[in-house]
């Protein structure tokens, strides 16, 4: 982590000497005492300054927003990141113009880099934090269209009394879908095959058991 030592008459102005050149706020930062500051004999002979260290903390969110905005800026993208708190993590909110190549074919480029922020935000992390993110609704609308599906083939399942796959899907995917049917009690739900070529097969309850 970036740190600094600082001197100053006082250990107050030391710390705040190392906050103006790291450039954040003292909530952000751990602060070590080298040298307490001494008056020396009669107030001027032998004085001696306050010396400090003072730290960044880690944050892994810090850390992983960081990460995100570079590979945007490398790869040319006109795009800020804005930050919520959702019910799965952190939300990094991507927002700018034709983020299609940022999505990939069915979010595979989003999930790539959804992995890589969250490996980079949590590597030196003692708690792992998680870090979701999204471009342009994409997550909500790619939910929306499987429950669409799961709702279609499980019409066509119980038509025909048998069992019907899917096609291979990735575990966010996955899970959305055995979540939107597990309520359900005319039907069941349960995933075959190797990654990443794994898919979800819709039973009709009769056809299972």
């Amino acid at each position: 982590m970036k740190k600094v030592v600082a001197t100053a008459k006082t250990i107050d102005d030391a710390v705040q000497k190392a906050l103006e050149e790291l450039s954040v706020p003292r909530e952000k930062v751990n602060v070590r005492i080298l040298e307490e500051p001494s008056r020396g004999l009669f107030g001027l002979i032998g004085s001696r300054d306050a010396k400090v260290e003072v730290e960044v903390q880690f944050d892994p969110v810090d850390q992983g927003l960081a990460f995100l905005q570079d590979v945007l800026a490398n790869m040319n993208v006109d795009a800020r990141v804005e930050m919520r708190r959702g019910e799965e993590g952190m939300l990094f909110d991507i927002q700018g113009a034709n983020l299609g190549m940022i999505i990939g074919r069915r979010g595979q480029t989003l999930d790539s880099l959804q992995y890589l922020v969250n490996v980079v935000a949590n590597r030196h992390a003692e708690k792992h934090t998680r870090i979701v993110l999204d471009a342009e609704n994409y997550r909500q609308r790619r939910k929306e269209t499987l429950e669409q599906l799961a709702e279609r083939v499980t019409k066509k399942a119980l038509a025909i009394k048998r069992n019907v796959r899917l096609e291979p899907m990735s575990a966010a995917e996955r899970k959305v879908i055995h979540s939107f049917l597990q309520k359900r009690d005319d039907v069941v739900t349960f995933s075959e095959g190797e990654e990443p070529n794994r898919y979800i097969v819709i039973a009709p309850k009769e056809a299972s058991s």
